[in-house]
C-alpha cells in the first residue's frame, strides 16, 4: 500500500547524505590526500598510489626444496634400482652465499631458500636421495629431474615495474607481506579521519558501574566508536557528558582537540534538556531539524572551534541506524573504501510503515531455502528506537520507502548490511 508523504519539507535520507557531504567537505579533502606510514601501521588502511615492484622477486636463483643442486644431465638415467652416484662438494643454507660450483657428477647440498650454486640447473628433493655407502661425501640420486625443476628464478613472482598492489586496495596481511618482500618500509595510504565521540545524557552511566534511580548504562559512545573504527577512522576520544552546558562544552573542547570530526549522540530534539541543540544550533551553518526517516528522525549539523560536528539522536537504535544509513557511506567515501550496497531480499512477514518516512527495520537474513530466488529478511523487533538488545540479532536494515505504508510477506525489498 502506498501513501503520499505527510511532511514533504523533511529531506530524505539520500538528500541528507548530500548535506553531510557538504558539511564534511574539509574532512573529505584531507582524506583524499596521501600520508606515508610505516608498514606495521598500514594494516586496514587504503593504498593511495599503486605499489610497483622495485626489484625482481625472487631476488636471486634459489632452491625450492631441501635437497641437492645438480646438473640434470648427470641424473638423466637415474632410478630406484640404478641411482646416480654424485660427489658432494659442500652445503649451502638460506642466508649463505652461492657456495661451491657444481661440475660434472657433482652435487651440492642445499636448503630451501638457499642460493643455487653455479653450474647446477635443478634441485633433487632430499626424499629422492640417500647417502652413499661411501659416507656423506657422496649421494645417490634415485630419480631424474628436468632443467629448472625445484629452482626459483628472479621474476618468477614479479618483475621490476609490475604493479603489485593497486591504488584503492584496503591493505590486509597478504598485501603487507608483498610490500615487505619488496623491501618497502612504509606505504602511501589514505589518512584515517580522526574522530571524537561525545555521548550526552545525565541519566547515562558507564557500563559496569552501579545505577542510581532513573539511570541507564550508556552504549552510544562504545557503539559509535566501534562503528567508526570499522569504517577506517581513528577514534581519538570517547566521552560521556551530562546535560549541563558547561560540562558539554568542556567535552566538545576535549573532543575537538586533535580531531577532524566530532560525532555526538543525544540531545538533538525539542525537549527542555537538549544540550547539544542548545549549544550548537545557533552557530553559523548549523542545521537542527528532522528528516524523513524512522528511526533517526532528529539530526543536527554544526561546528565547534572550526571542527565539523555531526549530531545523531540519542536512542541507541536511532544512533546506530543513523550512522549506518547517513554517515557510514560518507566516511567510506572519505577513506577510499568500497561502498556497502543493499542486497535484495524478500520479507519473511507482513510489515507496516508510517507514511512520509523511510523506515529501516532491523532484520535477520534467513539462510537460503531450496528453490528460493532471494534470501528472506525476518524483522527481529518492532520499530521502537529503544529496542536495542534485540538489534544484536539483526544483520541488515530493511528499507521501506516513504510512500509505502504496508508490505506483505514475500515482498521484495532492499536490505542494507549492518
Amino acid at each position: 500500500m502506498s501513501s503520499l508523504p505527510d511532511r514533504p519539507d523533511r529531506p530524505s535520507p539520500a538528500e541528507y547524505r548530500d548535506l553531510l557531504r557538504a558539511h564534511l567537505a574539509p574532512v573529505l579533502e584531507r582524506a583524499a590526500r596521501s600520508t606515508h606510514l610505516p608498514l606495521a601501521a598500514c594494516a586496514d588502511s587504503v593504498l593511495a598510489v599503486p605499489l610497483r615492484a622495485s626489484v625482481d622477486l625472487p631476488l636471486f636463483v634459489n632452491s625450492q626444496m631441501d635437497g641437492y643442486a645438480v646438473r640434470s644431465a648427470d641424473i638423466a638415467g637415474a632410478g630406484p634400482d640404478s641411482p646416480a652416484r654424485l660427489r658432494v662438494v659442500g652445503a649451502v643454507h638460506a642466508g649463505d652465499g652461492r657456495g661451491p660450483g657444481v661440475d660434472d657428477d657433482e652435487a651440492c647440498k642445499v636448503m630451501t631458500g638457499a642460493p643455487v650454486p653455479e653450474g647446477a640447473d635443478c634441485v633433487v628433493p632430499v626424499e629422492d636421495t640417500r647417502v652413499s655407502d661411501a659416507g656423506p661425501t657422496a649421494v645417490l640420486v634415485a630419480a631424474p629431474r628436468s632443467p629448472g625443476e625445484f629452482i626459483r628464478r628472479p621474476g618468477d613472482d614479479v618483475r621490476v615495474g609490475d604493479v603489485v598492489i593497486d591504488a584503492g586496495v584496503r591493505l590486509a596481511a597478504r598485501h603487507l607481506a608483498a610490500a615487505a618482500s619488496l623491501g618497502e618500509s612504509g606505504l602511501d595510504v589514505r589518512p584515517r579521519p580522526r574522530v571524537g565521540v561525545v555521548a550526552t545524557g545525565s541519566e547515562l552511566v558507564a557500563p559496569g558501574r552501579p545505577l542510581g534511580p532513573g539511570q541507564i548504562w550508556e552504549s552510544n559512545s562504545i557503539t559509535l566508536a566501534a562503528a567508526l573504527k570499522a569504517c577506517g577512522c581513528e577514534v581519538t576520544t570517547t566521552t560521556i557528558s551530562g546535560d549541563d552546558r558547561g560540562e558539554f562544552t568542556a567535552a566538545l573542547d576535549a573532543a575537538t582537540g586533535d580531531a577532524d570530526l566530532v560525532v555526538t549522540a543525544g540531545a538533538v530534539s525539542m525537549g527542555d534538556a537538549e544540550v547539544v541543540r542548545q549549544v550548537l544550533a545557533d552557530r553559523e551553518g548549523a542545521r537542527f531539524a528532522p528528516i524523513a526517516m524512522q528511526p533517526g528522525g532528529p539530526q543536527g549539523l554544526s561546528t565547534w572551534r572550526g571542527t565539523p560536528v555531526v549530531c545523531l539522536p540519542g536512542n541507541p537504535v536511532s544512533a546506530l541506524v543513523s550512522f549506518v544509513v547517513l554517515l557510514r557511506p560518507v566516511i567510506l567515501e572519505a577513506v577510499g573504501r568500497a561502498p556497502i550496497h543493499p542486497v535484495r531480499a524478500r520479507l519473511a512477514r507482513d510489515v507496516t510503515s508510517p507514511a512520509g518516512r523511510v523506515q529501516y527495520l532491523r532484520a535477520a537474513m534467513v539462510p537460503d531455502s531450496p528453490g528460493a530466488d532471494l534470501p528472506a529478511a525476518d524483522p527481529v523487533s518492532g520499530p521502537g528506537s529503544h529496542l536495542v538488545a534485540s538489534m544484536a540479532r539483526a544483520d541488515v536494515l530493511v528499507e521501506i520507502p516513504a510512500d509505502v505504508t504496508s508490505l506483505a510477506a514475500g515482498a521484495e525489498v532492499d536490505a542494507l548490511p549492518l
